[in-house]
């Protein structure tokens, strides 16, 4: 069978790139790729159509809203159709509202307000999308290689966006500023059209209770992660984390470029090491899950981050930043490929998508209330604060994850 198809090494099972595994991989790749140009070309369309920061960082805004407000809906749904069928039908919509939004930029109508309505929509959609991917990946590979999986999929991903699509932006802005939103509606089609081709296992799907409604579907999916001692220990320890991200991520560029003095050089030097070791991370997070265990991994994952974070924010040279921020890097890719796994392993087969909504609509809860805190403290107290203030929250996030080592 096509779930079953892995190849042996001494150390691991893998996922073997026949059996869907390798189109869905491709399909994952192809979208971030189109999706990093996007990103990366809106802030820039945006600050020529305003000059109002409240209206630019409305458009960040409406990446997170959907999932607060749809994020269970979408996992409910994903635990009630056919997963395959719902990403490839999400990545046909995706690509037809972005060749539209490419279409009307290249005649002249762009505004603010289509900007935050594409934002809005591709979100809402990406919370059935994601989660539907969370609960599809086991049918396609064996339990032995989720873990394998996980990481050469985000770093795939890591690798397109980070190092592919952003240098090419500036090259496609000089052909036409609707480029980018083209190549990301091709790259829309190009993925659904690998995920429809693929044909995993049935899932173990009981079927759904005469006059069962989506709303107690939802509940049950949210006592299923509090049940799990470990996974509702990662969860309340990611979403502390995510305030801490949050309040770094905002403040970044103020961090580098006003304390530091670096300028937009140093700041794009910054995010390099943090992609570069994102994607060294993803290539050792197996290794270091085999010898220590998949929670373990994660809790030193967290002490470290919490290091960097603290010599970030106390150390005022650039190159202490840098070398933080690649530590970093590596070690995020090494807690999200652990977390994904833990997930895909721990969950309930027919709950998967409900339960991975659950705790996604948790942790992106706290991204914004972290930039808004970041923001407040950046004014306050300093450009360094910020830094300090999230590896207050990643100690934390250490003492919640604690007890999820026993379980």
């Amino acid at each position: 069978m096509a779930a079953a198809q892995t190849v042996q090494s001494a150390a691991a099972t893998v996922p073997a790139w026949r059996g869907g595994f390798g189109r869905l991989w491709t399909a994952a790749v192809v979208s971030r790729f189109g999706d990093s140009l996007r990103t990366a070309a809106l802030p820039l369309l945006a600050t020529t159509l305003t000059a109002d920061p409240f209206l630019i960082a409305l458009v960040t805004a409406c990446g997170y809203l959907p999932w607060l407000l749809f994020g269970l809906l979408g996992g409910a749904i994903a635990d009630r159709v056919d997963q395959r069928r719902a990403m490839w039908a999400v990545d046909l919509v995706r690509g037809a509202l972005v060749a539209a939004f490419a279409l009307a930029v290249a005649q002249g109508y762009a505004s603010m307000a289509l900007l935050i309505a594409l934002a809005f929509a591709l979100t809402t959609l990406q919370t059935l999308f994601d989660n539907a991917a969370t609960a599809l990946l086991p049918s396609l590979v064996p339990s032995t290689a989720l873990g394998s999986a996980n990481a050469r999929v985000m770093t795939g991903q890591q690798i397109a966006g980070g190092f592919l699509a952003a240098p090419l932006v500036p090259a496609l802005l000089a052909v036409s500023v609707a480029a980018p939103y083209g190549v990301d509606a091709a790259s829309y089609g190009c993925a659904a059209a690998l995920v429809a081709s693929l044909r995993p296992e049935a899932p173990q799907r009981a079927a759904v209770k005469p006059g069962s409604t989506l709303r107690a579907e939802i509940a049950e999916g949210l006592r299923a992660l509090w049940a799990d001692r470990g996974l509702r220990g990662l969860c309340a320890a990611t979403t502390v984390c995510n305030i801490g991200m949050g309040a770094l991520i905002a403040t970044l560029v103020l961090h580098v470029t006003g304390w530091l003095h670096a300028g937009h050089g140093g700041y794009a030097v910054t995010i390099t090491a943090y992609g570069a070791g994102s994607v060294t991370g993803g290539l050792l997070a197996q290794r270091l899950a085999r010898r220590l265990g998949r929670i373990r991994s994660v809790l030193v994952a967290t002490v470290v981050q919490t290091g960097c974070l603290a010599a970030m924010g106390t150390v005022r040279a650039l190159w202490v930043t840098v070398a933080a921020m690649a530590l970093f890097g590596l070690m995020g890719m090494v807690w999200n490929v652990n977390l994904a796994t833990l997930m895909q392993e721990r969950a309930p087969e027919a709950m998967l998508g409900r339960v991975s909504a659950a705790f996604r609509t948790m942790a992106v809860a706290g991204a914004p209330l972290g930039a808004l805190a970041g923001g407040a403290a950046a004014a306050s107290w300093g450009l360094n604060t910020p830094a300090l203030l999230a590896s207050g929250l990643f100690v934390a996030a250490v003492g919640v994850l604690l007890p999820a080592l026993a379980a």
